[in-house]
Protein backbone atom coordinates (compact mmCIF):
# COMPACT_ATOMS: atom_id res chain seq x y z
CA UNK A 1 0.00 0.00 0.00
CA UNK A 2 1.40 3.38 -1.02
CA UNK A 3 0.38 7.03 -1.38
CA UNK A 4 -1.96 7.42 -4.34
CA UNK A 5 -3.58 3.98 -4.05
CA UNK A 6 -7.37 3.91 -4.16
CA UNK A 7 -8.80 2.01 -1.21
CA UNK A 8 -12.12 1.08 0.35
CA UNK A 9 -13.02 0.51 3.99
CA UNK A 10 -13.70 -3.03 5.17
CA UNK A 11 -15.78 -2.28 8.25
CA UNK A 12 -17.64 0.81 7.00
CA UNK A 13 -19.06 2.27 3.79
CA UNK A 14 -16.66 4.53 1.94
CA UNK A 15 -13.10 4.89 0.79
CA UNK A 16 -10.83 7.21 -1.14
CA UNK A 17 -7.16 7.76 -1.96
CA UNK A 18 -4.20 7.11 0.35
CA UNK A 19 -2.66 10.51 1.15
CA UNK A 20 -0.17 9.53 3.86
CA UNK A 21 0.65 7.42 6.89
CA UNK A 22 0.90 7.94 10.66
CA UNK A 23 3.33 5.44 12.09
CA UNK A 24 3.08 1.81 10.96
CA UNK A 25 -0.60 1.14 11.60
CA UNK A 26 -2.52 4.30 10.57
CA UNK A 27 -3.41 5.10 6.96
CA UNK A 28 -4.64 8.58 6.01
CA UNK A 29 -7.42 8.26 3.40
CA UNK A 30 -8.64 11.37 1.55
CA UNK A 31 -12.31 11.11 0.62
CA UNK A 32 -14.23 12.80 -2.22
CA UNK A 33 -14.74 15.96 -0.14
CA UNK A 34 -11.01 16.38 0.49
CA UNK A 35 -11.07 15.31 4.15
CA UNK A 36 -8.31 13.05 5.47
CA UNK A 37 -9.70 10.12 7.50
CA UNK A 38 -7.27 8.15 9.69
CA UNK A 39 -7.98 4.40 9.53
CA UNK A 40 -6.26 1.29 10.82
CA UNK A 41 -4.24 -0.40 8.06
CA UNK A 42 -6.12 -3.68 8.52
CA UNK A 43 -9.45 -1.88 7.98
CA UNK A 44 -8.67 -0.78 4.41
CA UNK A 45 -8.04 -2.69 1.20
CA UNK A 46 -6.47 -1.49 -2.04
CA UNK A 47 -8.87 -1.48 -4.99
CA UNK A 48 -6.50 0.03 -7.56
CA UNK A 49 -8.23 2.35 -10.00
CA UNK A 50 -11.69 0.93 -9.32
CA UNK A 51 -14.41 2.85 -7.57
CA UNK A 52 -14.82 1.72 -3.98
CA UNK A 53 -18.61 1.99 -4.26
CA UNK A 54 -19.62 -1.04 -6.32
CA UNK A 55 -23.22 0.14 -6.56
CA UNK A 56 -22.20 2.81 -9.09
CA UNK A 57 -21.54 1.02 -12.40
CA UNK A 58 -21.85 2.02 -16.04
CA UNK A 59 -23.77 0.25 -18.78
CA UNK A 60 -20.93 -2.23 -19.37
CA UNK A 61 -21.07 -3.40 -15.76
CA UNK A 62 -17.58 -2.03 -14.96
CA UNK A 63 -16.99 0.36 -12.03
CA UNK A 64 -17.04 4.02 -13.02
CA UNK A 65 -13.90 6.18 -12.73
CA UNK A 66 -13.98 8.68 -9.88
CA UNK A 67 -14.51 11.56 -12.35
CA UNK A 68 -17.70 10.00 -13.78
CA UNK A 69 -19.45 8.40 -10.84
CA UNK A 70 -20.97 11.63 -9.47
CA UNK A 71 -22.37 12.60 -12.86
CA UNK A 72 -24.06 9.25 -13.53
CA UNK A 73 -25.36 8.86 -9.98
CA UNK A 74 -26.89 12.34 -10.15
CA UNK A 75 -28.50 11.61 -13.54
CA UNK A 76 -29.97 8.32 -12.30
CA UNK A 77 -31.44 10.00 -9.25
CA UNK A 78 -32.99 12.79 -11.36
CA UNK A 79 -34.65 10.24 -13.65
CA UNK A 80 -36.15 8.23 -10.80
CA UNK A 81 -38.86 10.11 -8.80
CA UNK A 82 -39.04 7.29 -6.26
CA UNK A 83 -35.36 7.61 -5.48
CA UNK A 84 -35.76 11.38 -5.07
CA UNK A 85 -38.57 10.91 -2.55
CA UNK A 86 -36.59 8.26 -0.68
CA UNK A 87 -33.46 10.44 -0.49
CA UNK A 88 -35.43 13.35 0.91
CA UNK A 89 -36.81 11.21 3.72
CA UNK A 90 -33.51 9.64 4.77
CA UNK A 91 -31.29 11.61 7.15
CA UNK A 92 -27.82 12.57 5.98
CA UNK A 93 -25.17 10.21 7.37
CA UNK A 94 -21.40 10.41 7.21
CA UNK A 95 -19.55 7.95 4.98
CA UNK A 96 -16.99 6.95 7.60
CA UNK A 97 -16.30 7.68 11.24
CA UNK A 98 -12.80 9.07 11.93
CA UNK A 99 -10.56 7.05 14.20
CA UNK A 100 -10.52 8.66 17.64
CA UNK A 101 -7.21 9.74 19.15
CA UNK A 102 -6.36 9.88 22.84
CA UNK A 103 -5.18 13.48 22.55
CA UNK A 104 -8.38 14.31 20.65
CA UNK A 105 -10.45 14.18 23.85
CA UNK A 106 -9.46 17.81 24.44
CA UNK A 107 -11.01 20.44 22.20
CA UNK A 108 -8.66 22.20 19.79
CA UNK A 109 -10.10 24.58 17.21
CA UNK A 110 -8.16 26.78 14.78
CA UNK A 111 -8.87 29.40 12.12
CA UNK A 112 -6.50 29.19 9.14
CA UNK A 113 -5.87 31.60 6.25
CA UNK A 114 -4.37 30.41 2.94
CA UNK A 115 -3.26 32.69 0.08
CA UNK A 116 -4.61 31.68 -3.33
CA UNK A 117 -1.34 32.50 -5.08
CA UNK A 118 1.72 32.58 -2.82
CA UNK A 119 3.95 33.49 -5.81
CA UNK A 120 2.04 36.76 -6.30
CA UNK A 121 1.60 37.47 -2.63
CA UNK A 122 1.17 41.25 -2.85
CA UNK A 123 -2.01 40.92 -4.89
CA UNK A 124 -3.37 37.53 -3.89
CA UNK A 125 -6.78 36.81 -2.39
CA UNK A 126 -7.24 34.40 0.51
CA UNK A 127 -9.33 31.48 1.73
CA UNK A 128 -10.19 30.72 5.35
CA UNK A 129 -10.80 27.34 7.01
CA UNK A 130 -11.89 26.11 10.43
CA UNK A 131 -9.82 23.17 11.71
CA UNK A 132 -11.30 20.82 14.32
CA UNK A 133 -8.41 18.88 15.87
CA UNK A 134 -10.49 16.81 18.31
CA UNK A 135 -12.73 13.74 18.55
CA UNK A 136 -15.84 15.92 18.92
CA UNK A 137 -18.26 17.34 16.39
CA UNK A 138 -18.41 21.13 16.67
CA UNK A 139 -21.21 23.51 15.77
CA UNK A 140 -19.26 26.68 15.00
CA UNK A 141 -20.40 30.25 14.29
CA UNK A 142 -17.93 32.86 13.02
CA UNK A 143 -18.92 36.52 13.38
CA UNK A 144 -17.25 39.85 12.65
CA UNK A 145 -17.78 43.17 14.42
CA UNK A 146 -19.61 45.98 12.62
CA UNK A 147 -19.41 48.92 14.98
CA UNK A 148 -21.17 47.94 18.20
CA UNK A 149 -22.94 44.99 16.53
CA UNK A 150 -21.93 41.64 15.07
CA UNK A 151 -22.54 40.04 11.66
CA UNK A 152 -22.56 36.30 10.95
CA UNK A 153 -19.96 35.17 8.39
CA UNK A 154 -20.24 31.39 8.76
CA UNK A 155 -22.24 28.78 10.67
CA UNK A 156 -21.84 25.03 10.30
CA UNK A 157 -20.76 21.69 11.76
CA UNK A 158 -17.08 20.74 11.63
CA UNK A 159 -16.58 16.98 11.83
CA UNK A 160 -14.02 15.41 14.19
CA UNK A 161 -10.37 15.63 13.11
CA UNK A 162 -11.22 17.55 9.96
CA UNK A 163 -11.28 21.00 8.40
CA UNK A 164 -14.00 22.92 6.58
CA UNK A 165 -13.91 25.79 4.09
CA UNK A 166 -15.33 29.05 5.47
CA UNK A 167 -15.02 31.74 2.79
CA UNK A 168 -12.87 33.43 0.16
CA UNK A 169 -11.94 37.11 0.44
CA UNK A 170 -9.52 39.69 -0.95
CA UNK A 171 -7.48 42.44 0.67
CA UNK A 172 -10.26 45.01 0.23
CA UNK A 173 -12.30 43.07 2.84
CA UNK A 174 -9.60 42.82 5.50
CA UNK A 175 -10.89 45.69 7.63
CA UNK A 176 -14.13 43.73 8.18
CA UNK A 177 -12.11 40.91 9.78
CA UNK A 178 -10.12 42.78 12.40
CA UNK A 179 -12.49 41.86 15.24
CA UNK A 180 -13.86 38.33 15.12
CA UNK A 181 -15.92 36.16 17.44
CA UNK A 182 -16.12 32.35 17.36
CA UNK A 183 -18.85 30.46 19.22
CA UNK A 184 -18.61 26.66 19.50
CA UNK A 185 -20.67 23.78 20.91
CA UNK A 186 -19.12 20.28 21.01
CA UNK A 187 -20.63 16.78 21.18
CA UNK A 188 -20.17 13.18 19.98
CA UNK A 189 -22.48 11.12 17.81
CA UNK A 190 -24.12 7.92 19.12
CA UNK A 191 -21.77 7.43 22.08
CA UNK A 192 -21.29 8.78 25.63
CA UNK A 193 -18.83 11.65 26.02
CA UNK A 194 -17.48 14.14 28.53
CA UNK A 195 -19.57 17.30 28.45
CA UNK A 196 -17.71 20.34 27.15
CA UNK A 197 -18.93 23.87 27.94
CA UNK A 198 -20.08 26.07 25.09
CA UNK A 199 -17.41 28.67 24.30
CA UNK A 200 -17.34 32.21 22.96
CA UNK A 201 -13.93 33.50 21.89
CA UNK A 202 -13.28 37.04 20.71
CA UNK A 203 -10.06 37.78 18.90
CA UNK A 204 -8.53 40.76 17.18
CA UNK A 205 -6.48 39.87 14.14
CA UNK A 206 -3.23 41.68 13.44
CA UNK A 207 -4.11 42.55 9.83
CA UNK A 208 -0.51 43.49 8.99
CA UNK A 209 0.25 39.74 8.93
CA UNK A 210 -1.69 39.47 5.68
CA UNK A 211 1.13 41.51 4.11
CA UNK A 212 4.04 39.51 5.58
CA UNK A 213 5.07 36.52 3.48
CA UNK A 214 7.09 34.87 6.26
CA UNK A 215 3.96 34.53 8.43
CA UNK A 216 2.52 31.92 6.05
CA UNK A 217 4.09 28.48 6.53
CA UNK A 218 2.98 24.84 6.08
CA UNK A 219 1.89 23.04 9.23
CA UNK A 220 0.33 19.75 10.35
CA UNK A 221 -3.06 20.75 8.90
CA UNK A 222 -2.06 22.17 5.51
CA UNK A 223 0.78 21.39 3.14
CA UNK A 224 0.30 24.85 1.63
CA UNK A 225 1.67 28.00 3.34
CA UNK A 226 -0.90 29.28 5.83
CA UNK A 227 -1.40 31.48 8.87
CA UNK A 228 -3.25 29.62 11.65
CA UNK A 229 -4.75 31.27 14.74
CA UNK A 230 -5.70 29.36 17.90
CA UNK A 231 -9.39 29.59 18.86
CA UNK A 232 -9.59 26.82 21.49
CA UNK A 233 -6.46 25.18 22.88
CA UNK A 234 -6.78 22.11 25.14
CA UNK A 235 -10.41 22.92 26.05
CA UNK A 236 -9.65 26.59 26.86
CA UNK A 237 -10.67 29.52 24.64
CA UNK A 238 -7.63 31.53 23.58
CA UNK A 239 -7.69 35.26 24.03
CA UNK A 240 -6.04 37.53 21.48
CA UNK A 241 -2.93 39.36 22.65
CA UNK A 242 -2.99 41.96 19.86
CA UNK A 243 -3.30 45.39 21.45
CA UNK A 244 -5.54 48.12 20.02
CA UNK A 245 -3.59 51.38 19.70
CA UNK A 246 -6.72 53.47 20.38
CA UNK A 247 -7.37 51.57 23.63
CA UNK A 248 -3.77 52.12 24.73
CA UNK A 249 -3.99 55.85 24.02
CA UNK A 250 -7.28 56.13 25.91
CA UNK A 251 -5.76 54.34 28.90
CA UNK A 252 -2.78 56.70 28.90
CA UNK A 253 -4.97 59.82 28.75
CA UNK A 254 -7.34 58.59 31.46
CA UNK A 255 -6.74 60.54 34.71
CA UNK A 256 -5.68 58.49 37.73
CA UNK A 257 -7.02 58.94 41.26
CA UNK A 258 -4.37 59.70 43.87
Amino acid sequence: MKIGDKVRFLSEVGGGTVSGFQGKNIVLVKDEDGFEIPMLRQDVVVVGSEDYDSSKVNTTGNPLPFSQKGEQASKKKDDDPASQEESEEKPITFKAKPLERREGERLNLYLSFLPDNIKEFTGTSFESYLVNDSNYYMQVSLLCATGASWQLRFCGVVEPNSKIFVEAFDRSQLNDMERLCVQAIAWKQDKPFILKPATTTELRLNLTKFYKLHVFRPNEFFKEPNWTEDIIRDDKPVRSTFVDAEQVQAAIMKPTNR
